[in-house]
Parts: C-alpha cells; structure tokens; sequence
C-alpha cells in the first residue's frame, strides 16, 4: 500500500516539486496539498494521510501551530517539518508540537525520500547529532526549556535513566550498547519502555523533554 503525503507550502513551485520527485515513486502518493495551515486541516478532515510535508512559515496559521492540532487529534498523520534553515527557531517549536523531525527544504531528493519512508514506519528521521546541535542552540532561550525535574521521570529506572541522557547526547542504539556493555535489542527494549512511560511518540520528543527537564544540559552532558 503507498504512503499517502500531504504537501503544505506556500510556495506552489515547491510543492510541484516536491510532487514530482514523489510521483516518480512507486510506494508514495500524494493525496492532498495545502498553501497554509487553515486549508491543510480542512484537507485532513476530508482526506486519508500518513505522512505531512510541513513547511513552517506559512500566512494564516504557521506550520507550528498546525503541527500541534494535528498531533493533539486522534490517530493523527507524521509531521516531517522542512525548513530553509538548518538552526531555525521555527524547528525546534515544530519539534514541541510533535513533529517525528525537520529536514532543510534543499535536501537531496534521495534523503527526502528515505526521510518519509523512515518516518511513515514509526522513526524519527532527525540525525540525533542534529537535533542535539538544535536544540544546544535553542534550548536555554525559549520557555518551558528550564523547568524542573518532570515528574514522569520518576517512572523511570536507574538503567532507563542512563539510556535516556545517551539518546539525548545523540549516540545511536548500537552507541548506547557499546557504552553500557548491552546488547543493541536491549537497548531498543530500553528506549521503547522509555517511549511508553513518559507517553512520546519518538526519539524526537525524548531528546526534547530531557533538555526541557534539564536531565540534559545544553551543550550535551548530564544534568
């Protein structure tokens, strides 16, 4: 069964592009297309989507805030956020919300590709180094990124604890593995228990709740 992508962007030359380089794939198509965010959640309503292409300065309502009423519904699509930017603010925000990761707009059509099908099977297609650097740069200047210990945190073990700051520090599951002497299927184990206990979608959301609660510091280490 295709993946079926949603195209949001102001921009129509970039979508036409976008749905070029999609069309020619035989696992994907594109079901709906959107030049704000009001008209992307009329599409929703009507239309069946398992991946959004969001860009994120759009007129009317910006791709963040339509990032977040889309993840807060029912059973709702993956974000990929694309940005001009490498380092934009915008990016961040858009990971709070619940974006699966942002990619820049100019990727390699190749990596966009890979990007959608990693995201559509449950990943999340930021490169953990990326979103480290991101969220170094971001973190101590926006709200909510100083806040104390969460307590959901607590539900964690010494062992899940460990592995949490590891993920947040950007090392991969077999770089965690080698780091504590596990094996990488028990490292995933570890990683999907933290998913649960604290309720997140994805790596993602793990990396942005540790910097949040100050598990990590920005700059990487261990609160």
């Amino acid at each position: 069964m295709s993946i079926r992508v949603m195209l949001v962007d102001d921009q129509v030359l970039l979508r036409t592009g976008f749905r070029m380089v999609l069309a020619a794939q035989p696992d994907m198509d594109v079901v709906a297309e959107a030049g704000d965010g009001v008209e992307a959640l009329q599409e929703l309503r009507a239309t069946a989507v398992d991946v959004v292409l969001m860009d994120v300065r759009m007129p009317k309502l910006d791709g963040v805030e339509t990032t977040r009423r889309i993840c807060s519904g029912p059973n709702p699509p993956k974000v990929l956020i694309l940005t001009t930017f490498d380092l934009d603010e915008y990016a961040f925000s858009g990971l709070k919300a619940g974006a699966s990761g942002f990619m820049l707009k100019d990727v390699p059509p190749g990596e966009l590709l890979a990007a959608i099908r990693a995201v559509h099977s449950g990943d999340a297609v930021v490169a953990p180094s990326t979103t480290r650097r991101l969220l170094d740069r971001f973190a101590p200047m926006l709200p909510g990124s100083a806040q104390p210990q969460h307590k959901e945190l607590e539900r964690l073990t010494e062992r899940e604890r460990e592995v949490m700051v590891l993920v947040a520090q950007g090392l991969s599951n077999g770089e965690i593995a080698a780091r504590l002497v596990l094996s990488e299927a028990t490292v995933k184990t570890h990683v999907g228990r933290i998913l649960t206990k604290l309720g997140l979608r994805d790596r993602v959301q793990v990396v942005v709740l540790a910097y949040e609660t100050g598990l990590v510091r920005a700059g990487g280490g261990a609160g």
